[in-house]
């Protein structure tokens, strides 16, 4: 399915696409088909080099990098290929190329709390477990010695301070989150001090709400009738990506997840990631949605006569961590120099990118390492 897309998209001169061809072709990928450890191996040794610099240097076209990879990596980690670790996207291309059950894309049917993280609570909950949303980390006290250990936390909540204690620790954070946790007496581990090597990078999320649908591409008076038809839904269903806008990648909700986003009266619901997102933290609402409506609309020039009847967007400072050469050697282990304090997050070590898949690998590392099991990851039989 890689290929024939490399080979059919309108986007590259056949130049370009055998350039590509050249490139992919020497690639670990290869290897991985029927070495997948081996190829991994390699593949995690070019950690310090950026893709663009990999990709050119076996041979792919400059070309090839702006039309179709930087949107790419754009999509999964928020920066250009200049700018992200080769060892980054080859992985993502190995997982594609030799796992199955990972090779196939999906939007949720509706909102992530509904379809995502809600089952995943209503699990913990059935199970015995409580979320606390208002309760905040304090302090972390710990005895030092040759086996560092933490006693308790104290935590701030809305009826005031409590200590809780545990037998295990188990800090699930993002990057900013876990710098903040971790006691500054730490960070004369290495461990603890590379964490606050790691950077995350900014983002803004734009979502916009029309009165019919964008991405109905025909034209002529029938196609301008379905563009209106609010009962009757039309246009491109799937995830999409371009390098023609201030956002590489970019989705119409009402299609893609219809249960929660598509409204009765209401037609296309675009959501819009600007990236790199370092210029827009700074800008005014209007101005990032006034931007990007243009864009869109330069994009769809067939939907030029759309009215834009809602908007929202949100700004992230720091979202995932910045994917750069030479950042995995401080991707922290799931166990730590403290005998019962243990980490998990996409940003800990695990053969992912910073993403819920990442997310859900480092909590399957982290349980295995609480139960002193080996981690085995399920298999979906559904897709495999």
């Amino acid at each position: 399915m890689v290929s024939k897309l490399f080979f059919t998209t309108p986007q590259l001169t056949w130049v370009d696409k055998l350039r590509n061809a050249l490139a992919l072709g020497t690639s670990p990928i290869v290897r991985g088909l029927i070495d997948y450890e081996g190829a991994m191996r390699t593949i995690r040794a070019l950690d310090s080099v950026s893709f663009q610099d990999w990709f050119i240097g076996h041979g792919g076209s400059q070309e090839s990098i702006r039309r179709m990879w930087n949107p790419i990596a754009y999509a999964l980690g928020f920066i250009d290929c200049e700018s992200i670790s080769a060892r980054c996207m080859l992985t993502i291309f190995m997982m594609f190329a030799s796992k199955t059950e990972a090779s196939k894309l999906n939007l949720l049917k509706g909102s992530p709390h509904r379809w995502l993280t809600g089952p995943i609570l209503d699990y913990i909950q059935k199970r015995g477990a409580k979320l606390h949303l208002r309760h905040r980390v304090k302090a972390v006290h710990y005895e030092e010695g040759e086996s560092p250990k933490v006693t308790s936390l104290t935590l701030s909540t809305p009826e005031g301070e409590r200590n809780v204690e545990a037998d295990v620790y188990l800090a699930a954070c993002d990057v900013p989150g876990i710098q903040r946790l971790i006691p500054d007496a730490w960070r004369k581990h290495e461990q603890f001090d590379a964490i606050h090597r790691l950077e995350a990078v900014p983002v803004a999320t734009v979502q916009l709400r029309y009165d019919g649908w964008v991405t109905e591409l025909a034209e002529g008076e029938a196609a301008e009738e379905r563009r209106t038809n609010l009962s009757n839904p039309t246009g491109l269903n799937n995830l999409l990506y371009t390098a023609d806008a201030d956002f590489s990648c970019f989705a119409d909700l009402a299609l893609a997840s219809p249960e929660d986003y598509r409204k009765s009266g209401e037609g296309s619901l675009l959501q819009c990631v600007l990236t790199p997102g370092d210029p827009w933290i700074p800008k005014s609402v209007n101005d990032i949605v006034t931007h990007t409506d243009a864009q869109v609309r330069k994009l769809f020039p067939s939907s030029e006569h759309l009215i834009l009847t809602w908007s929202n967007v949100v700004k992230l400072a720091q979202s995932l961590y910045r994917e750069a050469p030479g950042m995995e050697p401080y991707r922290p282990d799931q166990t730590t120099p403290v005998s019962n304090f243990f980490l998990a997050g996409s940003y800990t070590r695990q053969d992912y990118i910073d993403s819920m898949e990442g997310a859900t690998m480092s909590g399957h590392l982290a349980a295995a390492a609480i139960l002193g099991l080996p981690a085995k990851l399920a298999t979906n039989i559904a897709v495999a």
